[in-house]
């Protein structure tokens, strides 16, 4: 088959082309408007109720659920990234077995290096351990 019409390689192969097609037509109308299309009232999503937090949005910045109280957004993510490249299995441990930890899991030298500043002698259980003795603040 010669694929001489644009869109034809992206197309699944699980699916005859007629399939295909008729898919893509029931979405048409959710792309174009981003939105959804349905008509019954009871499939779409409830929105947030009055005096409710929305707990989907932080309109001062890009973390999706906003910051817990006591914490900062430099916070949030420093611990993120931390906990991204540490598994429950390198708990508990000490400064530098975790430091040992993240070099086996090809953490990025920033990482490495944030690790290295625990203090000697400590043992950690978890991560929220392990950012305290680092001095960023946590959740209250």
């Amino acid at each position: 088959m010669d694929d001489q019409f644009a869109g034809v390689s992206s197309r699944s192969d699980k699916h005859n082309p007629r399939l295909d097609e008729e898919l893509e037509h029931e979405i048409q109308g959710m792309l174009k408007s981003g939105h959804s299309t349905r008509s019954e009232e009871f499939r779409e999503v409830e929105p947030v109720a009055e005096g409710e937090p929305d707990l989907g949005a932080d309109p001062s910045g890009t973390l999706v659920g906003g910051v817990p109280v006591g914490m900062t957004a430099d916070a949030v993510v420093a611990r993120a990234e931390l906990a991204r490249w540490l598994d429950r299995a390198d708990f508990p441990s000490t400064g530098p077995d975790l430091v040992e930890a993240a070099l086996d899991h090809r953490a990025p030298d920033a990482v490495v290096e944030e690790l290295q500043r625990l203090p000697e002698g400590e043992t950690y259980e978890r991560i929220g351990d392990v950012v305290r003795a680092l001095g960023y603040p946590t959740e209250t």
